[in-house]
């Protein structure tokens, strides 16, 4: 019988539930956020670094938490965004991803997540307009 769960998809779910008893403060969190990022390496811990401090700079009423090990931003408790490495599940690109409770709807269909391989100074901008959208009211 097949394994419903990959080895890293189960790892993550054994992160995640290690994160719900570790991070209970801001400063649990940011500590969390932090050693995910150190895990990573090359480009991936670049982009991280600076989605950390974009977001940092641009939604400080967002508190850093891991979300299923990978860094994340919560509002009111509930990671609003994160950062996937593609490492993590040996996928062909990192993401940057949203969940519902961030605000970023257009019309009637809208992207929750974007690739990305690289930062450019047009990338950012867009980081930084859409974290701005995701966490208004």
């Amino acid at each position: 019988m097949a394994e419903s769960f990959s080895k890293e998809e189960r790892a993550a779910m054994k992160a995640r539930a290690k994160e719900l008893k570790e991070q209970e403060t801001k400063a649990d969190g940011l500590k969390a956020v932090l050693a995910a990022i150190g895990e990573m390496s090359g480009d991936e811990k670049v982009i991280a670094e600076r989605i950390h401090e974009i977001v940092t700079e641009n939604a400080p009423e967002l508190a850093p938490k891991t979300y299923y090990g990978m860094p994340g931003w919560a509002k009111d408790g509930k990671v609003l965004v994160f950062f996937q490495s593609a490492t993590k599940f040996k996928t062909r690109y990192s993401t940057l991803g949203f969940n519902d409770n961030a605000t970023i709807d257009e019309g009637s269909m809208w992207p929750v997540a974007y690739a990305i391989n690289a930062l450019t100074l047009a990338n950012e901008k867009a980081i930084v307009a859409l974290i701005t959208k995701a966490v208004a009211s």
